[in-house]
């Protein structure tokens, strides 16, 4: 049975990766020879400089230079990847998969965020008779469902919409935050429903928002009490 055709290829640009570890070789060499400076002014006998401002500027030193070799990682060996959409299975062939949504504090995870990572998850685009979404609130927060029954609300407008148009924000408080042409831009259709969709993500915003800084007030009057 052959073996299916790869949906990426990975390439190494082994200019990026011979030039990177030079600038990383010669950038060791220099924060050791510093720290063999730093430390052997410790075992001086005279000192030009109090110890103590010494020792603070060594300490920062060393946890810049940590921080650099952190950074180092992704830079050891960049690729570049081509991608071939087209060799991905038909709608039919696709397996169905399961986006778990995890949540606990209305307050510490505000409601509104949580709403558009559930509708961000619906928008996905993937067979819909083969995407399931579930929230789990382990607070059982009545906030939460309140945001979800909303949710469901604008899902039933912003799900077709970026179906029809091919939205790639698929997350609708990033996409109406955002100040980029869309690719329909010019379209007087797509204007009027976008502008249409916009107004029902702010009614749906401030629904949401509402109950959230009403719930908030109520629980602050409880524990004052």
């Amino acid at each position: 049975m052959d073996s299916p055709l790869p949906l990426h290829v990975c390439h190494v640009n082994n200019l990026s990766v011979i030039i990177n570890k030079l600038h990383a070789l010669f950038h060791c060499i220099a924060i050791g020879f510093l720290i063999y400076y730093r430390a052997s002014y410790l075992f001086q006998e005279k000192r030009a400089t109090p110890i103590m401002p010494w020792l603070l500027i060594f300490a920062s030193e060393l946890l810049l230079s940590f921080i650099w070799l952190l950074g180092r990682a992704y830079l050891w060996h960049p690729v570049s990847r081509t991608v071939f959409p087209e060799r991905l299975l038909e709608d039919d062939k696709l397996p169905p998969i399961d986006v778990f949504i995890c949540t606990a504090d209305p307050e510490k995870e505000p409601t509104i965020g949580v709403m558009n990572t559930v509708l961000s998850a619906m928008a996905l685009d993937y067979p819909a008779d083969k995407l399931h979404v579930y929230l789990s609130d382990d607070g059982g927060s009545p906030i939460t469902l309140h945001g979800m029954r909303e949710a469901c609300r604008f899902a039933k407008w912003w799900i077709p919409f970026c179906r029809r148009y091919q939205i790639k924000t698929i997350c609708p408080q990033a996409y109406f935050s955002e100040a980029y042409s869309d690719d329909y831009f010019g379209d007087s259709e797509f204007m009027v429903e976008k502008k249409k969709i916009k107004e029902k993500y702010e009614m749906f915003e401030e629904h949401v928002t509402k109950v959230v800084e009403d719930g908030t007030a109520k629980t602050t009057l409880l524990l004052l009490r």
